[in-house]
């Protein structure tokens, strides 16, 4: 696996990104009818403030009007991965995974309960006590108290040929504010929260970084470069 931390990039060039790398993928398997030699690659980013709806998301989840996003210095992005309304902005880690999981012999219910794995392990080392929510993907604080329920990472995926990309989007330092303008992932009764929030202090995001790395890299059983 090839990783790659772009540093804070605009969502557009991070999505043209991804399609390149996905489509060189696939173009790959196509011609040499194998999978033995796919080169995974895992990109890390933050972005500018930006909010993106999957294909089944609804426009209502945006609280707010287009015109009011340029003055919180925001953009909005119609995208083709599942999944509703999300937000991305600075001291959020943001992962994209572009995984061929014929290579790796997994489905997608398997690819994505990995990721949420490698995230709770993450948040443990921090000793925030995190899981899934039965019938949703991401990761979540005090499920079993549905009045504190809250989400700490929201994950949306787009597979093409068995090659993935989109992914997660961590909340490290990410400014709270930001979610009040949309009903996060199409949910109008869950809160959101940040690792800072809950620690009390602001984390060290090149540290979280290393830490998440390393834990998606044992999930998946990469070895990795770059």
């Amino acid at each position: 696996m090839i990783f790659e931390d772009l540093g804070t990039i605009d969502y557009k060039q991070a999505w043209d990104y991804q399609e390149k790398i996905l489509n060189e993928i696939v173009s790959a398997k196509l011609n040499s009818g194998t999978v033995e030699k796919t080169v995974n690659r895992l990109l890390f980013c933050e972005h500018p403030h930006v909010y993106t709806l999957g294909k089944s998301g609804h426009e209502n989840n945006l609280l707010i009007k287009e015109s009011f996003l340029k003055s919180i210095n925001a953009t909005y992005y119609k995208i083709n991965r599942g999944g509703d309304i999300t937000y991305h902005g600075p001291g959020q880690i943001v992962g994209y995974p572009i995984f061929d999981l014929d290579a790796l012999n997994m489905g997608i219910k398997s690819y994505i309960h990995k990721l949420e794995e490698a995230i709770i392990k993450t948040l443990a080392e921090y000793s925030i006590q995190s899981e899934r929510l039965e019938g949703s993907t991401g990761v979540w604080l005090d499920v079993s108290e549905k009045a504190k329920t809250r989400k700490i990472c929201a994950i949306g995926v787009r597979v093409s040929r068995a090659v993935t990309m989109h992914g997660f989007a961590l909340n490290v330092n990410t400014d709270l504010n930001y979610f009040s303008y949309i009903n996060p992932c199409g949910y109008v009764d869950k809160g959101v929260t940040t690792m800072e929030k809950e620690l009390g202090k602001s984390m060290d995001m090149s540290q979280v970084k290393k830490k998440l790395r390393n834990n998606l890299e044992q999930q998946f059983g990469f070895f990795s470069e770059g």
